[in-house]
Formats: structure tokens, C-alpha cells, sequence
């Protein structure tokens, strides 16, 4: 009978040049060994221009990708289950906002 590793202890740290930001532009790119993650943010002037300015990259293995999918739906469905379903409907400019009765308060 195997003994059980006791679990690492495991230490967070920030570089140097650690930084946060917001992103509400994601593309993904892909090839045979690796995924890579554009980060930008988009903005609109008009409803025929839209302009996204990346600022950062990341790259992943294809078993770092599968790995953040599975925390990435993992913690979506808990915060759906708390907060209410996640609309990917596109507001529209200047659209009034709409008040549901009895809807989830964010």
C-alpha cells in the first residue's frame, strides 16, 4: 500500500513588473505546441468602427490551456448559480437600461 504525498506548500509572489489589468478584448490564437492569449481593450466610437488596442500576450501548453478551461467553467457555474445567468448579448449604444422586476441584484 502507497502512502499519500502530503500536499506542497505552495508560495504566491509578484515580479517586478507584475501588473493588473482589465481586458474586454480576448483573442485566442492557436498552433501545434501552444496557445496564446491576446489581451486588449475595445472601444467603439460608432457602430462601424471598433478599434482594440492589445497590450499584453501570454502563452500557454495545451495542458495550461485545458487546465484554466476547467477552473474557467468551474468558477463561471458558481458565480452563475450565485449571481444569475451570464448574457453574451451586446449592448447597444445609448440603449436605456432595463430594470426586471425580481431579477438578480449585481
Amino acid at each position: 500500500m502507497s502512502q499519500a504525498r502530503p500536499e506542497p506548500r505552495i508560495t504566491l509572489s509578484k515580479t517586478p513588473d507584475y501588473r493588473d489589468s482589465y481586458a474586454n478584448s480576448v483573442q485566442v490564437r492557436l498552433s501545434v505546441w501552444d496557445f496564446m492569449l491576446v489581451f486588449g481593450t475595445l472601444s467603439s466610437q460608432s457602430p462601424e468602427e471598433v478599434s482594440v488596442e492589445n497590450f499584453q500576450g501570454i502563452y500557454l501548453s495545451p495542458q495550461q490551456a485545458k487546465a484554466l478551461h476547467n477552473i474557467l467553467s468551474h468558477n463561471l457555474a458558481q458565480y452563475e448559480e450565485t449571481f444569475g445567468p451570464i448574457s453574451l448579448d451586446t449592448p447597444q449604444p445609448n440603449a436605456p437600461l432595463q430594470i426586471i422586476p425580481g431579477g438578480p441584484i449585481h
